[in-house]
């Protein structure tokens, strides 16, 4: 893992510029191409800004035919083509190529069609997530995966990296709330995954496609699953004197039949900066925060209520809080969700990382990422997906000191590979981009090695 930390300069061909937007200008409209390079700047990079590239050209198309033509088009030309959704992956998946078409997914963003009765809907990929959750709440449905950009992130993207989020422990990731997939493929041919029913004709390539990152083809109308709002929904947090009593909780709360629609952690070092950031009375003093939500009938949430409780007292939980409003769930969510921007007021820089591990390793990991920043005289911020073991590592650093870059960069791959020596992946929902290439790299070649 490298991080770059200059904006590659722009070395494409002039000649092949022109030459590529002649061609594309013959099969799409004007306002579908972006040339310039002061709007080429605009796509440089996604959420994980460490990586940055100016593309060669950028494709907005505003329908399938237009995709299906740009493809074929670039195909024929021997272009690389790139797939972006709304650009907030973590992991470089949308990074441009300075010799390649960065092909944008935003403007197909319509909601086709929402079936209630069946609890589906169907959807362009532009479409954000938050957006089809808040289309169906009239009928009493939601759309499960709930990755923390959702309020921007888009469907498209979600497909494309397998998202989770927060509630991804109980309701499962992406690829298990879709039920049709369209997808155009390098040679412009249009290719449906899927069926309406439980069951289609054929092989099942939906899990292969969702997580592909582009790879295999670009979606181009999605059909997502939808549940019916929960009767009851409540949010527990307690404190915890050490990570190890946390990850105890953890444990001992699935292990007990208990299945949460989310369970959450973060440590002393993101407590402390979260709670400078928005005075929300979060214990400073303890080393983990647990956030336990519970959702289903009535009777049976006040039944797992007792039961979390009795757990985490009998793991040294303290300073017990519990939301049941919308509004009280959202002030205890609030410590969770403002990490990353709180992070921003203590750091110049931040690198965030995306690993899991067996939830029985937690604690030992958490403690030995500890060791690493001491080692590597960095600090680490933990804020993470404890129901699933998927860890979010944030390493703070100066990126204008090449140095800490450097350390950064060593630091980064140590915890990854402390990951797999756990039994874990290196990535849990945030994708392999161009970030993970040589590790992940050496994760499959440990596997085969092993057979």
């Amino acid at each position: 893992m490298t991080i770059q930390t200059e904006l590659t300069t722009d070395r494409a061909d002039p000649q092949r510029r022109r030459a590529v937007t002649v061609a594309l200008r013959r099969v799409l409209p004007d306002d579908a191409l972006v040339s310039a390079p002061d709007e080429l700047a605009t796509f440089e990079c996604d959420g994980l800004t460490a990586y940055r590239e100016i593309p060669l050209l950028v494709v907005l198309p505003t329908d399938v035919g237009q995709v299906r033509a740009a493809l074929r088009c670039c195909r024929e030309l021997g272009v690389p083509v790139i797939p972006r959704g709304a650009g907030t992956g973590l992991s470089g998946g949308a990074l441009p190529r300075r010799d390649g078409v960065l092909l944008s997914l935003t403007r197909m963003n319509r909601i086709l069609e929402i079936d209630a009765e069946n609890r589906i809907a169907r959807v362009e990929p532009g479409v954000r997530n938050l957006a089809i959750s808040e289309a169906v709440a009239p009928y009493g449905l939601f759309f499960a995966p709930d990755p923390s950009s959702q309020f921007a992130s888009s469907i498209g993207g979600n497909v494309a990296e397998n998202s989770g989020g927060v509630h991804c422990v109980k309701y499962g990731l992406t690829t298990h709330n879709l039920h049709t997939v369209t997808y155009v493929d390098m040679t412009g041919e249009l290719i449906t995954l899927g069926g309406s029913g439980y069951d289609a004709a054929g092989y099942d390539l939906m899990a292969p496609f969702t997580g592909s990152e582009g790879m295999l083809g670009v979606a181009v109308e999605i059909g997502v699953k939808l549940l019916p709002l929960p009767e009851t929904v409540v949010l527990m947090q307690a404190a915890f004197p050490d990570m190890e009593r946390a990850g105890r909780a953890v444990m001992e709360i699935v292990g007990s039949g208990i299945t949460p629609s989310g369970l959450e952690m973060m440590d002393r070092i993101a407590i402390e900066v979260v709670e400078n950031y928005i005075r929300a009375g979060l214990p400073t003093d303890a080393a983990a925060l647990l956030l336990c939500e519970l959702d289903g009938a009535e009777a049976d949430v006040a039944a797992q209520i007792e039961q979390v409780t009795r757990v985490m007292r009998r793991c040294d939980g303290y300073d017990f809080r519990l939301a049941r409003s919308a509004p009280e769930r959202e002030r205890l969510w609030q410590g969770r969700k403002a990490a990353f921007p709180a992070l921003g007021q203590v750091t110049t820089d931040f690198f965030i990382m995306d690993a899991t591990v067996p939830r029985r390793h937690l604690a030992s990991t958490l403690a030995r990422i500890t060791e690493l920043a001491e080692e590597y005289r960095l600090r680490v911020a933990n804020t993470f997906h404890a129901g699933d073991g998927n860890l979010h590592p944030l390493i703070l650093y100066d990126a204008s000191i090449p140095d800490e870059v450097r350390r950064t960069e060593a630091l980064a791959n140590a915890i990854l590979t402390l990951c797999l020596e756990r039994g874990g992946t290196v990535t849990g929902e945030h994708g392999i981009g161009a970030e993970k290439l040589d590790i992940a790299c050496a994760q499959f070649a440990a596997r085969f090695k092993a057979k």
